[in-house]
């Protein structure tokens, strides 16, 4: 036996084990806290149609679709390119549910639904970072969810009858904690495209992403100032990641660090009236499935859905973020109860049956 493999033996061996420990842990949270009844299936038909954006929208939408299938009788999935209103007319659904809704469905064809008498519902998804967007459409449909909360009031302020707040969730049939191979294996992860605040606290730790084993993927990245310190931890992909990978990078990773974009960035965003962002991200239930060690910005609805410091932890600035990295990254039991604290919330509230029971309940029984 050569030094070479005794040295390799004696580091990958304790790894191997606390890492199946840790999933073996992961396995007895999920038992014992999803739901044991059967989904209630209702005798609604629903047509929905996808957002025609691709990814990140795709996966999204493709954990919602596995989840409708369980909760209504019948389901017709159309593109936003299809002609919508002949295939509701074929189909004549109970609801119209068009996901996202800011491009391409017509207001001529949801005013044609309108007319028919079918019921016409969308979700904005990209709340308010486009409220210039959805503001101008809202109005073509009867029913408007939001996943923003700070949206609610301002579409009823535009005249919008029927506003919901239904955040986005995480579908647990595509993440959740799973062994990765060990080019997944990162002591710190963040998947994201180099918005202008983002790239302002990247910059601020940069020297200490660079003394860990780092993985940052994403768009826009070169302009960092210090871009040349954090190159070598950089996948610059042009295009988003697949959902495998992004389950992988996740999963592989001690800590993922999730900031949210500002809400006040004009140089990507359509809000001029500048309303605030308080609601969590996607990633905040994607993160939280898979059984990792989630630092996310600290905003003023996250604790609706998770208790900082028990389920989560938070940062404020980029010295809270370093110091709760190096904190965590020495101390495992307590990086590792949190994030089992997280997947246990996660898996009982979080999970896109869960939402959409509430979004079919708001859209046919409120």
């Amino acid at each position: 036996m050569s030094a070479g493999f005794r040295q390799g033996w004696k580091t990958a061996y304790p790894l191997g084990i606390s890492e199946g420990y840790h999933l073996g842990s992961c396995e007895t949270v999920i038992r014992s806290n999803q739901r044991k009844e059967p989904l209630r299936t209702r005798q609604w038909r629903l047509m929905f149609v996808v957002s025609g954006q691709g990814d990140p929208y795709a996966t999204i939408e493709r954990g919602l679709l596995l989840s409708l299938h369980e909760l209504v009788s019948e389901l017709r999935v159309a593109t936003p390119f299809d002609d919508v209103a002949l295939i509701a007319q074929t189909m004549k659904p109970d609801l119209v549910l068009v996901f996202n809704g800011m491009d391409y469905v017509s207001a001529e064809t949801i005013q044609l639904l309108r007319q028919r008498g079918h019921r016409t519902a969308v979700w904005f998804t990209d709340d308010p970072y486009y409220a210039d967007l959805s503001g101008a459409i809202a109005l073509n449909y009867d029913i408007v969810f939001t996943q923003e909360l700070n949206c609610v009031e301002w579409y009823r302020g535009l005249g919008c009858p029927n506003v919901h707040f239904i955040p986005l969730a995480v579908s647990t049939h595509i993440y959740k904690p799973q062994r990765v191979a060990s080019e997944f294996h990162n002591d710190i992860c963040f998947l994201g495209s180099g918005y202008r605040n983002r790239i302002t606290l990247f910059d601020a730790i940069a020297p200490l992403l660079a003394s860990k084993k780092t993985l940052i993927a994403g768009r826009w990245w070169e302009r960092l100032e210090r871009y040349s310190l954090l190159q070598p931890f950089i996948r610059g992909d042009a295009a988003w990641l697949t959902s495998e990978d992004t389950v992988n990078c996740y999963a592989g990773a001690k800590i993922v660090i999730n900031c949210h974009r500002a809400f006040d960035d004009d140089e990507i965003n359509a809000n001029q009236r500048r309303i605030p962002a308080i609601s969590p991200n996607p990633r905040t239930f994607e993160i939280g499935a898979v059984g990792t060690l989630q630092l996310v910005d600290a905003r003023g609805g996250l604790e609706t859905f998770y208790t900082p410091g028990v389920e989560i932890e938070t940062f404020a600035s980029p010295e809270e973020l370093a110091h709760k990295i190096e904190y965590y990254l020495q101390n495992e039991q307590q990086r590792r109860r949190i994030a089992l604290n997280g997947l246990a919330r996660t898996v009982r509230e979080h999970t896109y049956s869960s939402r959409l029971q509430e979004l079919l309940h708001a859209a046919f029984l409120s």
